[in-house]
């Protein structure tokens, strides 16, 4: 099971990441993922969360999704970040297209930034619609369930409680290889 995140050094700020895909081997996609995360100049994963398997959100007809969280400590600025992560996406076979909550290989969504608030062109921390998804609060509150949201005030297991939806998530296990289920 997943801790807390370790305490950020200094110049560091802990984000939020969703980690979730839906086509091809997903839990293999979704550990090269933060692999990849892992390997950023700037970024530490300093937690990991389970993974779940939950129903789609968008288009009828889509398989089931596997979504996880990770904390990572960065140097980074939240743009940088953004942009890291839209990469790591892009070499994991992420096709970005005009049409919202399609499937996916790969989905990474900055959810929190340390305690910013954002809305600039296409970076908007907290993410929009974290709050009424079960499938992302469901990780995070695993791993940050004390972190508050900058906007509300809330704690994340908070947040989570309040939402509906996440009956029909299934813990499948570790998202880190080396964690035992």
């Amino acid at each position: 099971m997943s801790s807390a995140p370790d305490e950020p050094r200094e110049g560091e700020t802990v984000a939020l990441v969703a980690v979730g895909a839906n086509l091809g081997d997903r839990m293999a996609t979704m550990r090269a993922a933060v692999e990849r995360i892992a390997r950023l100049d700037g970024v530490r994963v300093v937690a990991q969360s389970s993974v779940y398997d939950t129903a789609p959100v968008g288009p009828p007809d889509q398989p089931r999704y596997l979504n996880a969280a990770v904390a990572v400590a960065t140097k980074l600025d939240a743009r940088a970040l953004l942009a890291a992560l839209l990469a790591v996406e892009a070499t994991l076979g992420r096709e970005r297209g005009s049409t919202r909550w399609t499937a996916r290989t790969i989905d990474l969504d900055l959810v929190l930034f340390g305690e910013c608030v954002i809305a600039d062109g296409d970076l908007h921390v907290p993410h929009p619609r974290f709050r009424e998804r079960a499938f992302v609060l469901l990780p995070l509150a695993e791993i940050a369930g004390q972190t508050r949201d900058p906007v509300t005030g809330e704690r994340l297991e908070s947040l989570l409680r309040a939402c509906p939806g996440r009956s029909d998530a299934v813990r499948v296990g570790p998202l880190d290889p080396s964690v035992r289920a």
